[in-house]
């Protein structure tokens, strides 16, 4: 959220509140509990027991309740979840329609464009989704049976916009600031979901932000040094929160995803993969992350030296040539510095000349 992002999801737990004593569901709900998670994500078959997932999650503090209609895996679908209850269009009614009633914080659901692309089915369950009272929805551009391969759906979800008052956020495949725009300008959505591109680059919601709102950048936040401050204080929260020795073993896959378009990113991830404590990792990192932020500034600097170069020698090439027509570079801008400030008297002469101003009264 501090890098952009308006909402933020939490990772889906099972609506069967008697497996929330593990020790995974016991971290999530001390997020919640923080309030870092916003919105908690819920997945299950049963409406009633959806309904008590919500009811117990907004007790621990969730500001919105998302319900999940869109994982693909078969470990979910294998349980009738995910997005395995868009094969039973009437099963989400019941499911939508119980969980709204039970609890007093927004209701949003997501999902995918259907099970197949023979059973393509988005439009219904969007149409159902509203009836029901969901507050928002969510639309993954691909099927179930599609998983992630191919493309998103944008046609599919500008569609499924169109069938609908409530907002639709588009969602799949939006990697850049650039293609947020180019989708949500397509498919008329209200708003992007980012999932995978955000891995190792957790600062693309506040570039989509600059590119949505036209504001830019601050050249402080674009140097490699702010890239790397953001990249250690992350290993550093995830130590903290999953404690050291677990913690390294999640921040290996975080490290991997940071420096897999580096140069020499590969060697790092051997070495860094290695080691067993926190303070190694953070070293190894910070090492690697420093050489790059150092190269980058210099090769910045070197610009801005060639950029002075071309500027000094295009006013050189002025001068030359205001003296060929027999002025000075320096006369000629006095001279015109003298129009400007004469130009200047005329606007704030009085309206009036002194034989003209009408007499006092």
């Amino acid at each position: 959220a501090r890098l952009g992002a308006g909402l933020t999801p939490g990772e889906m737990v099972s609506a069967d509140v008697g497996l929330w004593n593990s020790r995974k569901s016991k971290a999530r709900l001390r997020r919640w509990g923080n309030r870092t998670t916003q919105i908690v994500q819920i997945a299950g078959f049963d409406p009633a027991m959806l309904a008590e997932a919500a009811v117990r999650a907004e007790q621990l503090g969730a500001a919105a309740i998302d319900i999940n209609l869109g994982c693909p895996a078969k470990k979910v679908c294998r349980r009738l979840a995910g997005s395995a209850l868009l094969k039973d269009p009437r099963l989400i009614a019941r499911i939508f329609r119980r969980v709204v009633e039970r609890v007093g914080v927004p209701v949003t659901a997501k999902i995918r464009t259907g099970w197949s692309p023979e059973r393509r089915n988005g439009i219904e369950i969007a149409r159902i989704a509203e009836d029901q009272g969901i507050a928002a929805l969510t639309v993954h551009g691909r099927t179930r049976a599609c998983r992630f391969g191919g493309e998103a759906e944008y046609d599919t979800i500008r569609e499924i916009k169109k069938a609908i008052d409530i907002p639709v956020i588009a969602n799949g495949d939006i990697d850049s600031a650039e293609k947020a725009r180019a989708v949500l300008e397509f498919t008329g959505a209200d708003g992007v979901m980012i999932g995978r591109a955000a891995r190792g680059q957790p600062w693309i919601f506040s570039d989509i932000k600059s590119q949505l709102t036209d504001t830019p950048t601050n050249d402080e936040n674009l140097s490699l040094f702010f890239f790397r401050d953001i990249i250690l204080e992350h290993l550093d929260s995830l130590y903290s929160f999953y404690g050291e020795s677990t913690g390294v073993r999640v921040s290996r896959k975080h490290i991997s995803w940071y420096s897999q378009h580096q140069e020499g990113g590969r060697r790092f991830r051997e070495r860094v993969m290695a080691v067993e404590t926190a303070r190694e990792q953070l070293r190894l990192t910070r090492r690697y992350f420093d050489e790059f932020a150092r190269e980058a500034e210099a090769e910045r600097e070197r610009s801005r030296g060639e950029r002075s170069g071309e500027n000094g020698k295009q006013q050189k090439n002025t001068k030359e040539k205001e003296e060929e027509k027999g002025c000075s570079w320096q006369v000629c801008h006095e001279r015109k510095k003298s129009a400007a400030e004469r130009a200047d008297r005329q606007r704030t002469a009085p309206l009036f000349g002194e034989s003209e101003r009408p007499p006092a009264r």
